[in-house]
């Protein structure tokens, strides 16, 4: 007989809006009392839209049942709970190809690369290293030679061993045009197999920075299941049923769904003594955030890496957990940039660059629209993991944070003044300023941010007015350069300050700029100094740091862009079902909490090795 229960709980209000790409604006929240008569124990009340209340009934974790389509036939699966990890926020529409080198689409297929398929390291960036994975060791033996050699013992999954032959006939599958990888073979002339775990690459003027991310981010594929197949069944072909080397297997997906399930015959079992935890991993797609917060709090889903509107208040009051037990909550994951189209007057003119960049009110951004689950940028813009790089003298010579009068200084030194009194300077040469702040329509927190960038702009006299076109003509006129001003973080975690300074000063300039460099910001000499980076070894830190502090000093005289904020590395876990997640706490491991596609071979799966069911 069950015992009747009055339960008392907070009710958090929480306004908010799918964000697309990163977090939504400020939530409202608001507490109040209710109190509910029922029968199970009531641990939340949440309010998951403005004007309707769902209560939340929670037990102990138990066997529940799931729906889990399969591509052919619909099936009701039941999966035990304590060895079903469900996580969330790696996917923005339904699962279409499990093919890994179609890297545009695994944003829906998160896993394929990192679960299914495996790279030859790892990268854990918190600790800034390479791990060994399926290369045992990799060496330079010469400035043109690198010879790697594989681990022994390891089988794909259907049990055929995995042997140099297998890698190099992935690296020459990067001759193909539409393969991610192919510019690599424009310095890479062979790939051979010595033996059966020994591979030897020869190149030509080697870029060692792209070389030793491509190192923990191709994934190596079987010949003996991949040799048959067309450029076009390799270059776009759906590779259903993927055979991997991987912890995990494909098992099913729907719509909204990917099921993964655990490889029992995984060779670093064996080898390394690791074994992901979770039997099974449900990665689901969530119509709303609104939707994917209450599922966090009913322990229906046990790390999302959606954002989640109003979490620091959630985390607070221990709902969830995070990474850091107080503000930004959250490891900083990219850097949020705003390019400005130097081809158009006056952002053709560093003064102006520079003054824009101090009339920013970077503060409001992280506190208003981020409401502290982000951190302000490192004016180089490079992450907190990259922190090395930045030269401090540099950055106090020439950095640059909110300062409206200042801001207002730069632009009488340099001319530009108020001729006709309406609040808003013209250029030096009496020409009307009006200019527009723009991201995509829908992308709540970013939305939030060109407001912000406008409004603070406006304030030092700059007219500036926020925009936010659908996507379609966003992105147009983003690679076209037809934008004033945008923002943009393609630029994420990295081994290297070469991905970031790749991004932003991409070159040469064509007339679709696709890759950075979307201010079409032309300066030979920063252009040469990021190529020099380029081909600088990763062992030669010194040699890096000075390069770097170069392209820093010219990026802060110059101010082509404005880096402003780290987009947070989104994650909330829920303790119900599993423990043990990463946290800034000295007793917790110190991997990554992510599913996002390119995380998991950056510690995502690592930190699956280490979670525990709760008993």
């Amino acid at each position: 007989m069950s015992k009747r229960v009055v339960s008392v709980m907070s009710l958090f209000v929480i306004l908010s809006l799918l964000a697309a790409c990163a977090p939504s604006p400020t939530p409202q929240i608001v507490e109040k009392v209710v109190t509910k008569e029922v029968e199970k124990t009531v641990i939340a009340t949440v309010e998951v839209e403005k004007k309707v209340v769902e209560t939340v009934e929670v037990e102990k974790p138990v066997e529940v049942v799931v729906t889990a389509t399969p591509s052919a036939e619909e099936a009701e699966v039941a999966y035990k709970r304590n060895e079903t990890l469900y996580t969330s926020g790696a996917a923005w529409g339904p699962p279409s190809d499990w093919n890994p080198f179609i890297t545009w689409s695994k944003a829906n297929t998160s896993g394929t690369i990192g679960l299914v398929y495996e790279t030859l390291f790892l990268y854990d960036p918190l600790a800034d290293k390479m791990i060994p994975w399926l290369a045992e060791s990799g060496t330079w033996s010469d400035a043109n030679t690198y010879d790697l050699k594989l681990r022994q013992g390891i089988t794909w999954s259907d049990g055929q061993p995995l042997t140099a032959a297998d890698v190099v006939f992935t690296f020459e599958l990067g001759k193909y045009a539409g393969i991610w990888f192919n510019p690599m073979w424009k310095w890479l002339n062979s790939a051979t197999a010595l033996s059966d775990y020994e591979v030897q690459f020869k190149f030509t003027n080697p870029l060692y920075q792209e070389w030793d991310n491509n190192l923990y981010n191709i994934a190596i594929v079987p010949k003996h299941l991949w040799e048959g197949r067309t450029e076009e069944e390799v270059t776009s072909g759906a590779n259903e049923n993927p055979i991997g080397s991987g912890a995990y297997l494909y098992e099913t997906h729907s719509e909204d769904r990917n099921v993964w399930v655990r490889n029992e015959n995984w060779w670093a079992t064996k080898l390394l003594n690791l074994k992901p935890a979770p039997k099974r991993i449900v990665d689901i797609r969530f119509s709303s955030n609104n939707v994917a917060l209450g599922a966090v709090i009913k322990g229906e889903v046990d790390l999302s890496n959606n954002f989640l509107p109003g979490i620091a208040t959630l985390a607070e009051k221990g709902y969830v957990q995070t990474y850091f037990a107080g503000p930004p909550y959250m490891l900083s994951a990219n850097t949020a940039v705003l390019f400005l189209n130097t081809t158009k007057k006056p952002m053709d003119d560093p003064a102006f660059r520079k003054a824009l960049a101090f009339a920013i009110n970077t503060p409001d951004i992280v506190n208003v629209a981020y409401a502290n689950l982000v951190k302000a940028a490192n004016p180089t813009g490079l992450l907190p993991s990259l922190e090395k790089y930045v030269d401090q003298d540099v950055v106090a010579r020439l950095g640059f944070s909110y300062d409206p009068a200042k801001a207002k200084k730069i632009l009488a030194d340099a001319g530009y003044k108020d001729v006709n009194g309406d609040g808003f300077v013209e250029a030096p040469d009496g020409s009307a300023i009006a200019l527009k702040v723009t991201c995509p329509f829908g992308w709540t927190d970013w939305m939030e941010a060109i407001r912000i960038i406008a409004t603070s702009a406006q304030a030092a006299g700059i007219n500036i007015q926020d925009e936010t076109p659908d996507y379609g003509a966003w992105n147009t006129a983003l690679t076209t350069g037809t934008f004033d001003m945008t923002l943009n973080n393609w630029a994420g975690m990295s081994n290297t300050p070469w991905t970031l300074y790749n991004l932003l000063f991409r070159h040469p300039i064509v007339e679709v700029m696709g890759s950075g460099n979307f201010g079409r910001y032309d300066n030979q000499q920063i252009f040469d100094l990021v190529d020099q980076l380029a081909a600088t070894p990763s062992s030669d830190e010194a040699g890096m740091k000075a390069i770097c502090s170069k392209i820093q000093e010219l990026m802060l005289t110059e101010m082509p862009v404005i880096p402003l904020w780290y987009n947070g590395l989104w994650a909330q876990y829920s303790n119900l079902v599993w423990t043990n997640w990463p946290t800034e706490a000295a007793d917790t491991p110190n991997t990554l909490p992510s599913t996002w596609s390119g995380y998991w071979q950056m510690g995502g799966l690592l930190t699956l090795t280490t979670l525990k069911p709760v008993e």
